[in-house]
């Protein structure tokens, strides 16, 4: 299973294997992990899931589709060029080891 590390703006670290095909999102709420909140299900249709990804997966991941691309332009915290949205991105063994930071807020 693919190891995910979530930092959360404080600093706490969460270390999480998923199964295969979760995505990040559900890794994070199904765990207790405070900074996403995942209000439309993982739908693309709310940006609270917002994370940052470690640059060393950004070329692993593929590029955002327009709604997510969209989706961004409405995150509470500020965009960077390493955003994502979390219900976007599945857990999958080429990821294992990826790490993402939540921003400081998500609505």
């Amino acid at each position: 299973m693919p190891t995910v590390t979530y930092i959360e703006h404080d600093g706490t670290e969460h270390r999480v294997e998923l199964p295969a095909g979760w995505t990040l999102m559900q890794g994070a709420t199904l765990n207790g992990i405070n900074g996403i909140e995942g209000e439309c299900g993982g739908s693309c249709g709310c940006a609270t899931c917002h994370v940052y990804v470690d640059e060393s997966f950004l070329d692993k991941l593929d590029p955002p589709s327009e709604t997510e691309a969209e989706m961004l332009e409405c995150t509470s915290s500020p965009r960077q060029a390493n955003s994502r949205l979390g219900c976007q991105i599945k857990a999958m063994p080429e990821l294992d080891g990826i790490v993402v930071r939540l921003p400081e807020t998500q609505s």
